[in-house]
């Protein structure tokens, strides 16, 4: 009997794209050793950020949040995520700072790792697995699939390929952010990619923003996926994966075998409903399959952000236009995958043409770098029309003559005024007054308060029965500010 692992991505993936990764370690902490003891075989936790997140808005040191989690699930190997070359906001970071990150999340107890570029510097990705291998840590090279003319099988095969010959890489993740795939694209896709993996184990990771990404699920099992992302029923669904309640159910259904203790999804799901109750965040969510969105292919958790910069500048009926502008800006700009950083990179810039009203006409330094090639080389060709009034704006010729800068990291030191490298992330990561407000704020609470509350209690047992269907997320910390220049 094929048996099936589960990675479970609540507090990751599930809190990302439901609670704009709003997650306080005192959310969690009352669950997390049953977590530990599901059986899962790696549990998702961290990422850059999340932790600007914490610093910015929750005031919570979350060095010493991430401590408490991983101590208190010993059992279950902890992953952490990184852009390959990006840990602080949308730019493109020192590679000197991400080998910083990568061993400061190792020197904190995480041991298991997914490394990601849209773009594909692949180098940048195994130079990263590398040195988290000095610490014997588990390394996922990630797939980041999109729809388009230019992302055939034969790219993503080609990309696999190289990923996999790393000796540092030990398994593959096809990650699929907008869950725009189906059979017929799995049925080609995988025979590829499984072709160039060397055997090395295939993980599926799929945002269920159609309502399909269960049965991908269940198809790719077929396919050659032994892996699948799932995240328990309140925090699944919608812009999150599917929940591990009705996956468990359906590969058991299907003849296969796993290793979890289905006893131990009850409490968790009960809990972190309550928290996501008590603190006004979304929970038990679903998605209705759109076409618009197989077009503009959003993340989830970027549509509340775009709505929230419409709102901000009186334009909150032209979501659908702004969505339009979005698939049409996608492709001028040659079909970037719309994850971090460009879907947000995408996103700004078309509702700065419909905020504007004239196309192009305010574009922000991250898209200029983009053009200029300093995230990478991109998928398909940028529109000639395009670049041109790319690199003729205003920012144009100074932003695209100034290759970002790779200072090592004694020079990052002395720049932030630190030799602890703990300190120098949380300084890179949000300079200025916002980490004084953390330090004030105390220690990090080991638990979330209000959830004894009689009136939250009845709250909660009526959203088991009316589940909310509303898709507006709260804004996440990851966005780029509107320019008026």
């Amino acid at each position: 009997m094929k048996r099936v692992e589960f990675l479970d991505t609540t507090m990751r993936d599930g809190q990302q794209s439901l609670w704009g990764m709003r997650m306080r370690a005192g959310m969690a902490l009352p669950v997390s050793p049953i977590v530990d003891n599901t059986g899962y075989r790696v549990i998702d936790l961290t990422g850059s950020s999340m932790f600007e997140c914490l610093i910015k808005y929750n005031f919570e040191n979350p060095w010493e949040g991430l401590d408490l989690l991983v101590e208190s699930m010993p059992k279950t190997p902890i992953r952490g995520g990184m852009r390959c070359n990006a840990s602080v906001t949308f730019g493109v970071t020192p590679d000197s700072l991400m080998d910083a990150w990568m061993r400061q999340l190792n020197e904190h107890g995480v041991r298991s790792f997914w490394i990601y570029d849209v773009l594909f510097n692949n180098d940048k990705t195994k130079r990263l697995a590398k040195i988290a291998k000095e610490y014997g840590s588990e390394v996922s090279g990630a797939i980041m699939f999109t729809l388009s003319p230019v992302h055939s099988d034969e790219y993503y095969a080609r990309q696999v390929k190289e990923l996999a010959a790393s000796p540092d890489i030990d398994t593959i993740l096809l990650y699929d952010t907008a869950g725009v795939l189906e059979k017929e694209r799995l049925s080609t896709l995988l025979p590829a990619i499984c072709a160039e993996a060397r055997g090395k184990p295939i993980e599926f990771h799929s945002n269920n923003l159609l309502g399909q990404s269960a049965k991908a699920y269940l198809d790719s099992l077929e396919l050659g996926v032994t892996i699948l992302h799932t995240a328990v029923r309140p925090m699944a669904n919608g812009p999150s994966v599917p929940s591990i309640e009705v996956m468990a159910k359906n590969v058991e259904l299907l003849g296969y075998s796993h290793n979890l203790d289905t006893s131990k999804f009850s409490p968790v799901a009960d809990h972190f409903e309550k928290v996501g109750i008590a603190a006004g965040f979304l929970v038990n969510q679903h998605a209705e399959y759109d076409v618009m969105s197989i077009r503009h292919q959003i993340p989830g958790g970027m549509v509340g952000t775009l709505k929230a910069q419409l709102v901000q500048h009186g334009l909150s009926d032209r979501l659908e236009d702004v969505l339009e502008e979005t698939a049409r800006v996608r492709e001028e700009l040659g079909y970037p995958g719309m994850a971090t950083p460009f879907s947000q990179l995408v996103g700004t810039q078309a509702v700065l043409n419909i905020v504007t009203g004239e196309r192009y006409s305010s574009i922000p330094d991250e898209v200029i770098q983009y053009a200029a090639g300093f995230y990478g080389e991109p998928a398909g060709p940028i529109d000639p029309n395009i670049m041109d009034k790319i690199m003729s704006s205003a920012r144009g010729p100074e932003v695209s003559t100034n290759p970002p800068p790779q200072p090592t990291i004694e020079d990052l030191r002395k720049e932030f005024g630190t030799k602890d490298d703990d300190e120098l992330i949380l300084r890179a990561l949000v300079p200025g007054e916002g980490l004084e407000k953390m330090r004030n704020s105390g220690p990090v609470a080991k638990s979330y308060p209000y959830l004894n509350d009689p009136e939250l209690g009845r709250v909660a047992a009526l959203m088991k029965v009316v589940k909310s269907p509303v898709f507006d997320l709260k804004s996440t910390s990851m966005e780029l500010s509107l320019r008026k220049d």
